[in-house]
């Protein structure tokens, strides 16, 4: 049967009612803390999914549970206590009726662990729960990756590899494919990061700032696998069977915070980076071994087809991305990359005259000095460089100049110069990826979940992102909120 769309006035009117039923005279009490989360939830229109999960209903059978409290449901579990099951949700549920009834559901009447296990594929685009199958040959069995130096990610694998993938995809930048998470991202874009926007919580939205950045979620403490054959039994030990796998989007990746080898997931973030609370704009999940640059090329391309709220200006990123091939993506794409060097050398580049290029992109005077950042030429679409009378190399009374085309090199010239102030200011911003990241991970206990699907993991992923959205809306608005006067509790 199909689901009835039940207005957000009247979530806001039942719990009002239910709170006013159970939570007077005394016996059961609202705590104070309590209050900012049913605010949070009052000001949290969910009621959209149900029209845009109605044709994944049949149109017969029983009446289904409301969309949007069964989703509202997950996201109070998210909030209140992300590190439980659902199957230790639905029973704090029943202990707790606050719970419950924020959730838009009845004391005593509340939907079963299945329930919500039956929801789940419906906000999924795809019949199999992961991106690859479960079953995959000996071939697919890989070797871990190498470890980085102390503090560092680990290397890409294979070299050429960016420049490869780049090449292959900037011919097809307009071909949009679609994805099994687009469901959710569809309905996270026009529910929450709308409403983020029309507050002002993302930046500018003709001209957004956005940052991008790699985080390990571990999901096993190892690869687990079953076999299909009785090679073992047998005694044959060299056995070339296929093997089924329990998590086939996972596999092992190093994890440089923590210095040891991880099995899961290589979750990519891009959020935006002006926010005022670093919100979280785009999730991608890929194995653990992929590096960072590929994770980003792949999520920057996947993103811009399916963002409509905006243009974005500057990318910023840091230096394990520095590689001339996302130089040229980001241009494609009508963006400004402000990535930090990963110096590959310590020698000047000569250029054919008297000047010299240093591994940081900085014009060397023939003296030997450092030539500084004297403007930018937008009408040449140059930047000049001068070195100062006092140095000598020139007999010009102004100085030597020198002027520097981001055409030349992207790398090495780009247009926002990083010897300016501006460039350094702009790239402090960066860190908002790192703190959206942390967010999620140690605020609400994102490795907590105990998925075997990529399915779980994305609707896991993205309703905590939806949370960090209605926390910055509560703090934007709290002062304009009084649930306690609306509630009237005797």
């Amino acid at each position: 049967m199909k689901p009835v769309l039940i207005p957000h006035s009247s979530y806001q009117d039942f719990v009002i009612k239910q709170l006013q039923e159970h939570y007077s005279g005394g016996i059961l009490v609202i705590h104070k803390n309590q209050w900012p989360l049913i605010s949070k939830l009052w000001i949290t229109d969910l009621s959209p999914i149900t029209t845009m999960l109605r044709p994944f209903y049949d149109c017969k059978g029983p009446k289904p549970r409301d969309p949007a409290s069964m989703f509202r449901s997950v996201l109070v579990n998210l909030l209140v206590r992300p590190e439980l099951s659902i199957t230790e949700w639905v029973e704090e549920m029943h202990t707790v009726p606050l719970y419950a009834i924020i959730s838009g559901f009845e004391p005593g009447n509340l939907p079963g662990v299945g329930t919500f296990y039956d929801f789940f594929p419906r906000l999924w685009g795809s019949e199999n729960k992961n991106a690859t199958r479960k079953k995959k040959s000996k071939k697919y069995r890989k070797r871990k990756p190498q470890k980085g130096k102390k503090g560092e990610k680990a290397p890409i694998n294979k070299p050429g590899r960016i420049e490869r993938l780049v090449q292959w995809i900037l011919p097809r930048l307009d071909q949009k494919k679609e994805l099994p998470s687009d469901r959710l991202f569809t309905f996270f874009q026009s529910q929450f990061l709308t409403v983020s926007a029309k507050m002002g919580l993302l930046g500018e939205m003709d001209k957004l700032n956005a940052a991008g950045d790699g985080t390990p979620i571990e999901t096993s403490a190892r690869h687990r696998s079953q076999a299909t054959c009785d090679c073992r039994a047998q005694g044959l030990a060299n056995c070339k069977h296929p093997r089924i796998y329990s998590q086939p989007d996972c596999d092992s990746g190093w994890d440089s915070s923590r210095e040891k080898y991880f099995n899961g997931y290589h979750l990519y973030m891009i959020n935006a980076s002006d926010s005022p609370n670093d919100l979280p704009l785009y999730p991608r999940l890929n194995p653990a071994s992929t590096h960072d640059s590929v994770s980003f090329v792949l999520s920057s391309v996947e993103f811009t087809q399916r963002f409509t709220l905006g243009t974005f200006d500057k990318i910023l990123l840091d230096a394990a991305h520095d590689a001339e091939a996302i130089y040229r993506l980001i241009d494609q794409q009508n963006q400004e990359p402000i990535i930090d060097l990963n110096k590959r050398g310590k020698k000047n580049i000569e250029m054919g005259g008297d000047i010299r290029i240093s591994p940081e992109g900085v014009p060397i005077c023939p003296n030997g000095k450092k030539m500084r950042p004297n403007g930018y030429d937008k009408s040449q679409n140059r930047q000049k460089w001068r070195c100062s009378p006092s140095c000598g190399c020139s007999t010009a009374k102004y100085g030597r100049t020198f002027h520097t085309h981001s055409k030349d090199n992207l790398r090495l010239f780009p247009k926002t110069s990083r010897e300016t102030d501006q460039w350094k200011t702009i790239y402090k911003r960066r860190t908002s990826v790192e703190r959206s990241n942390k967010r999620e991970k140690i605020d609400y206990a994102l490795e907590a979940g105990s998925h075997r699907s990529t399915m779980m993991w994305y609707i896991r992923i993205y309703g905590i992102m939806m949370c960090q959205h209605i926390d910055a809306w509560y703090q934007h608005s709290k002062d304009e909120i009084n649930i306690k006067e609306l509630v009237q509790l005797v």
